[in-house]
C-alpha cells in the first residue's frame, strides 16, 4: 500500500471544485425566482456535500471501513482510487477513472448540462416576451431543467457515492418533482388554456420519443 500522496484533507481541491461546478451551473441555470434558487440551492448542497467526501474527510469509507476491509484486504481504503466505490465494490481493477462506470457518468454529466443550458435560453426567451414556453426542449417535456438537475446529479453518484449523497438523491427528486407541480399551478393560473393545451400534448418528464428540439 501506498501513502506517498495524501488522498484527502485536501481542503482547497474542496473549495476549487466545488465553486467551478457551481459557477458552470450557474453560468446555465441563471436563477431569477425564489423558486429558482431553491432548485439551484438544493443542487449546491448535494455539489458541496460530494467533493467535501471526494477530497476533505472521507466520512463513507469511515462509516463502511470495517466492512470493506473485510471484503477488500488488499485494498488501500483511504486512496482516492478507493472511494470510487462503485469501482471497488465490483472489484474493478485498474485506474477507477477510466472505468465504465466513470465514462457513463460523464455521458450523463455532458447531457445534463446540455439540458440545463438549452432549455434556459428557451425559458429566458419565453420570459422576456412574457409567453409560456413552449419550443426547444419545451415542446418535448414541460421541465427539462428540472430532469438536467437530476441528471447531473446521477453522474456524479455514478462516479463517487457516498451515503450522504445517496440519501440525498431521492429528496432532491422528490423535492424537484413538487417544484415542477407548484411550477405548473402557477402556470395553469397565468395562462389557463393555453397551458392546458400545452399540458395534454407534452410529458412532464420523459419524452414519447426523441425527435430533437424544435424551434417553432
Amino acid at each position: 500500500m501506498s501513502h506517498d500522496a495524501p488522498a484527502y484533507g485536501l481542503w482547497t481541491l474542496v473549495l476549487l471544485n466545488s465553486a467551478i461546478f457551481l459557477m458552470f451551473a450557474f453560468s446555465f441555470f441563471k436563477p431569477q425566482t425564489a423558486r429558482d434558487w431553491r432548485t439551484f440551492g438544493a443542487f449546491a448542497a448535494f455539489i458541496v456535500a460530494l467533493f467535501v467526501e471526494m477530497y476533505g474527510f472521507p466520512l463513507t469509507i469511515y462509516v463502511m471501513a470495517g466492512w470493506l476491509q473485510t471484503r477488500f484486504p488488499d485494498t488501500d481504503l483511504f486512496s482516492h482510487n478507493a472511494g470510487h466505490l462503485w469501482s471497488t465494490l465490483l472489484g474493478e481493477q485498474g485506474d477507477a477513472h477510466f472505468g465504465p462506470l466513470h465514462i457513463a457518468s460523464y455521458v450523463f454529466l455532458g447531457f445534463g448540462f446540455y439540458l440545463l443550458s438549452s432549455a434556459w435560453r428557451v425559458l429566458y426567451q419565453a420570459q422576456r416576451a412574457d409567453t409560456l414556453a413552449t419550443t426547444g426542449l419545451y415542446a418535448r417535456i414541460r421541465h427539462p431543467q428540472y430532469v438536467a438537475f437530476v441528471l447531473i446529479l446521477f453522474g456524479f453518484l455514478l462516479q463517487w457515492p457516498t451515503l450522504l449523497t445517496l440519501v440525498m438523491f431521492p429528496i432532491l427528486m422528490v423535492m424537484y418533482a413538487r417544484l415542477a407541480l407548484t411550477e405548473e399551478a402557477e402556470m395553469r393560473a397565468q395562462f389557463g388554456d393555453v397551458f392546458e393545451r400545452y399540458a395534454r400534448r407534452t410529458p412532464r418528464f420523459f419524452p414519447r420519443r426523441w425527435q430533437g428540439p424544435t424551434t417553432d
